[in-house]
């Protein structure tokens, strides 16, 4: 009997020395920090879970833009929030600084003469306009340049084609005797801002007789339906070719340049350089032709702005689709 029990007690520690063997080598132990042999790190995975929030402007453009910086980092696993007309120049950069946004496109003019208040030029250079707005946003404002995107969207005035070839009238000083006569439609900000109506009287002389502001998408329709006889309509908008519009010469060079730029703060780069390298994939990426294009999908084919950034990224590569 004794023998018996001696033989069972045996036969379990010989069972659950077997067992211990085989959990130490299926159960690898690993310090936190180090990769278990054949699971390889994801070097691609986001290094944050925070929303990238983008803010827009009033038009057409900057919602394809800001659409093309959300898909272009949610393609890469970040989670991303597009607010559509967040306002204007003012509203998206203090937004901006305070952090309620994390980035937006601005453009290179309006970042010289509206938010760092610098004196009109004698003669614009972009070259110089770019480097006194990117140092200026930097050192005033903690705010970087992401990436220049490619293309100028510039103000510029525009008449009904058909008036201006019965008045002869090709560039803004062509205007000077019939301006005391005519209302122009600006956008919201154009009538006040220095580079802006302000900077024309200064130049060509003259004053409009009257001037209505309203978002840019109103201002096209009030010139296409004889509402006003001009407007500060903008060199990438295609609605100047679909409502016949001659966009004038500025023949004494009074507007500055307007290079599309994406914006965010230094503390953000700082702390995503991840996300700075895939922002810096757009650097170049649009020319003039190709923005006007696509700005025609949104107002003549009547696309979504999400769904045209998005071909737009996949013919370039940018994103898998």
């Amino acid at each position: 009997m004794k023998l018996n029990i001696l033989v069972v007690l045996m036969l379990i520690a010989s069972l659950l020395v077997s067992g211990c063997a085989e959990n130490g080598a299926d159960e690898q132990e690993t310090v936190p920090g180090e990769e278990v042999e054949g699971e390889a790190a994801d070097e691609s995975a986001p290094v944050t879970s925070e929303t990238i929030v983008i803010g827009t402007k009033l038009f057409q453009e900057s919602y394809i833009t800001a659409h093309m910086i959300s898909l272009l980092l949610e393609d890469r696993g970040y989670n991303t929030d597009v607010k559509e007309n967040l306002g204007g120049t003012l509203v998206n950069y203090e937004a901006l600084k305070k952090g309620d946004i994390h980035s937006y496109v601005d453009y290179t003019g309006t970042i010289y003469s509206q938010i760092l208040k610098k004196p009109p030029l004698e003669e614009w250079d972009p070259e110089l306009v770019y480097n006194e707005s990117e140092q200026g946003l930097l050192e005033e404002d903690g705010i970087v340049i992401a990436a220049s995107l490619g293309f100028e969207n510039a103000y510029a005035i525009a008449v009904d084609e058909g008036w201006a070839e019965s008045n002869e009238v090709s560039a803004i000083s062509d205007l000077a005797p019939y301006a005391p006569d005519m209302e122009i439609g600006t956008d919201p900000e154009f009538a006040t801002r220095e580079d802006g109506l302000p900077q024309i009287d200064r130049v060509y002389g003259f004053t409009f007789k009257n001037y209505n502001p309203m978002v840019p998408g109103i201002m096209y329709e009030a010139i296409k339906n004889d509402e006003v006889d001009a407007i500060s309509a903008y060199t990438t908008d295609t609605r100047n070719d679909l409502y016949e519009l001659r966009v004038l010469e500025d023949d004494k060079n009074a507007l500055p340049p307007y290079d599309a730029a994406v914006l965010v703060s230094a503390e953000f780069e700082e702390e995503y350089p991840e996300i700075m390298a895939i922002l810096a994939e757009l650097d170049g990426r649009i020319d003039s032709d190709t923005m006007r294009q696509l700005n025609g999908e949104y107002d003549i084919d009547k696309r979504d702005a999400r769904d045209i950034a998005r071909d737009f990224l996949v013919d370039e590569g940018l994103i898998s689709g």
